[in-house]
């Protein structure tokens, strides 16, 4: 037996440990032998808030095509009509929605626009209010047929606003009479599945909604698991016992039919921040310095087996439009022979040397298992560079207040770059600008809040995708942040599954297309 027969990768080697800590969680998605078309789905996290959808569970309301919101967003970003027809802007503040007719909700209550500005209203004015409308102050009224919604400052962004998940439109019976009451969305959407029931951390149960406004679903239903065990969702998809199933682990790919997964670009990016207000990287040298150190390649195929994209910058790949509009494309943003160090990224810094015995600390947290074990690998590369590194790497609640205050030379960060709007302007507005609300670069530029303070007043559409990349490029000549890599996620779908959504911004998943064919 050669060497090669007997070579395994530790991540194998975790998943095969794992394997049997999960599967009693996936018994229950076990088919009848009559093969009756239903969807089992394995999903990766249990709701948070019990489907209130004004969290991140209003999510799974959407990917169940439970739940539905007044618009959808295409690849580029831009609205499109979902439960509303058409939009305007009328003056500064409001915008007039025309709502779609014959839509009626789950438990048979007409979709008006009375109810859907008393859902909208709800949402401006809980006890905790929907991320999505951070900073917007919104008013909802009916005007005759339409809704119009009003905002106590412009926001050219509002039609993709109302595309969040966190704004779903449900049955005026979901809501309860005071603001911190709990929300019910069993048998309240709007959408092709009824939600049925909910089973707490368990699951959930959908029945086909044969009286859906739009294409009646090919499946009878869904049957919905929860299944937080990485090892036990491969093996779910592995035995058949689920049909489409949530972030497959990069561990348990070698362990399966290749043509059961599906990778799909997310707008998630692994970066690492810079402290740029003091330490070592308060100066721009030894930022550039630790830029050029980053071999991103080595990580992707140490940490990931490959199963990452190469970082070209802020924006990923799951934002399709992004690479075109910059000055170096496609190339590989950090490391000796990045874009950056061979001067193909107009005003990056040029790195100084690093004097010996420079230390700094490098933070970043366990809660996702794949920047713990970056970490180590990172501080190699920034040591060979010069760098003295002291490694913490904590729980990501004992570690966000000393990061947000600065105390940490450096941050490894896993960050969505395309918020609830499927816009990059709050994340770099809360990444970077002076007044940002998570500025773990510490980055005060007026430069750079001038670039994100015109992106944010800029109309939706290419005007808008310009002046974004226009300040995706001026917030990485500061050198504050070094994109190391883009995540991908690894879809299982059964054999016989056809349909199902590869969404890279999770807002899709199972549609009235989505079927199961035994």
């Amino acid at each position: 037996m050669s060497l090669r027969t007997l070579a395994v990768t530790r991540r194998q080697v975790l998943a095969a440990l794992g394997v049997g800590a999960g599967a009693a969680a996936i018994a229950s998605c076990s088919r009848s032998s009559s093969g009756d078309g239903r969807i089992r789905l394995a999903m990766f996290h249990a709701p948070e808030s019990k489907l209130n959808p004004l969290t991140n569970d209003g999510s799974k309301l959407v990917r169940w095509s439970c739940a539905e919101s007044l618009t959808r967003l295409n690849a580029d970003g831009d609205a499109q009509e979902l439960l509303a027809t058409a939009w305007k802007r009328e003056g500064e503040t409001t915008w007039r929605l025309t709502l779609r007719e014959g839509v009626t909700f789950h438990d048979g209550t007409a979709l008006s626009a009375e109810n859907a500005a008393a859902a909208l209203t709800f949402a401006a004015t809980a006890a905790k209010p929907p991320r999505v409308l951070d900073g917007v102050k919104l008013t909802a009224k009916a005007d005759g047929k339409d809704l119009l919604l009003t905002t106590a400052a412009p926001d050219p962004l509002m039609p993709q606003r109302v595309s969040s998940p966190q704004l779903a439109i449900l049955s005026p019976a979901a809501y309860p009479s005071s603001a911190d009451g709990a929300i019910d969305p069993v048998g309240h959407g709007t959408g092709a599945f009824i939600l049925k029931q909910t089973n707490g951390s368990s699951g959930a149960t959908l029945e086909r909604n044969d009286k859906y406004w739009g294409k009646k679903a090919a499946a009878p239903g869904i049957d919905v698991t929860y299944v937080p065990d990485g090892a036990a969702r491969g093996t779910a998809l592995r035995t058949d016992t689920a049909d489409i199933v949530e972030a497959v682990p990069v561990a348990q790919a070698g362990n399966m039919d290749k043509e059961l997964l599906h990778e799909v670009s997310t707008p998630r990016t692994i970066t690492l921040y810079l402290n740029t207000g003091s330490g070592a990287f308060a100066d721009p040298a030894l930022r550039a310095a630790a830029r050029n150190a980053v071999d991103p390649s080595a990580l992707i195929k140490t940490v990931f087996e490959g199963h990452a994209d190469s970082p070209v910058g802020l924006l990923g790949p799951a934002v399709p439009w992004a690479a075109e509009m910059r000055a170096w494309k496609k190339e590989t943003y950090p490391g000796a022979t990045g874009a950056a160090a061979t001067g193909k990224v107009p005003g990056a810094t040029a790195a100084g040397s690093v004097p010996a015995g420079t230390a700094i600390t490098l933070a970043s947290y366990t809660d996702r298992p794949e920047l713990g074990e970056m970490v180590p690998l990172l501080a190699q590369q920034l040591e060979a560079a010069g760098f003295s590194v002291t490694q913490d790497v904590r729980e990501y609640n004992q570690i966000e207040t000393e990061a947000l205050a600065g105390k940490f030379d450096a941050v490894l960060v896993s960050r969505s770059t395309v918020l609830d709007s499927g816009d990059a302007v709050a994340y770099m507005t809360a990444d970077f600008s002076s007044s940002g609300s998570y500025s773990m670069s510490q980055l005060s530029d007026p430069t750079v809040d001038a670039a994100i303070s015109k992106a944010s007043g800029s109309e939706p559409g290419e005007e808008r995708r310009k002046a974004i990349m226009e300040a995706e490029q001026a917030i990485l000549v500061t050198g504050a942040a070094i994109p190391i890599v883009h995540e991908r996620v690894l879809q299982g779908e059964a054999a016989g599954v056809s349909g199902a959504e590869r969404d890279p911004n999770e807002r899709t998943l199972i549609t009235s297309s989505t079927a199961v064919k035994k």
